[in-house]
């Protein structure tokens, strides 16, 4: 009889899917935002590992997590890096020298657009 290893408690992993799958459509949030959020401050490393876990059912928005210098965190050289970015860009997020406008883009960004509306329409 062999003895089972016993899984790791996931429960935390949840609360990341669930932070990952409500960021806004054209925002992004780091990685750090994402630990917060999700509980778990100081814990940004564990994002990536919550989102290498989740179940490809979840087809969770992974493109809209970056570091906290608004960089993609993939190296360039990676077709994965070129993907998140084209990804990004068709939701109409900009880059300027590799980096995304956190203060617009990100968190602050979404809320200021959740509680404000599109500042791009006139009413």
């Amino acid at each position: 009889m062999s003895a089972e290893k016993p899984k790791p408690d996931r429960d935390w992993a949840k609360k990341v899917w669930k932070v990952v799958a409500d960021i806004p459509v054209g925002h992004v949030l780091t990685y750090g935002d994402v630990a917060r959020l999700s509980g778990l401050p100081r814990a940004a490393r564990r994002v990536s590992q919550a989102m290498s876990w989740a179940p490809e059912k979840l087809k969770l928005p992974w493109h809209r997590v970056i570091n906290a210098q608004g960089r993609i965190a993939i190296p360039e050289d990676s077709p994965w890096h070129r993907r998140q970015k084209e990804l990004l860009q068709e939701e109409g997020v900009v880059f300027l020298n590799g980096k995304v406008d956190l203060d617009t883009f990100g968190y602050r960004g979404a809320v200021d657009r959740l509680l404000w509306g599109n500042p791009d329409h006139t009413g």
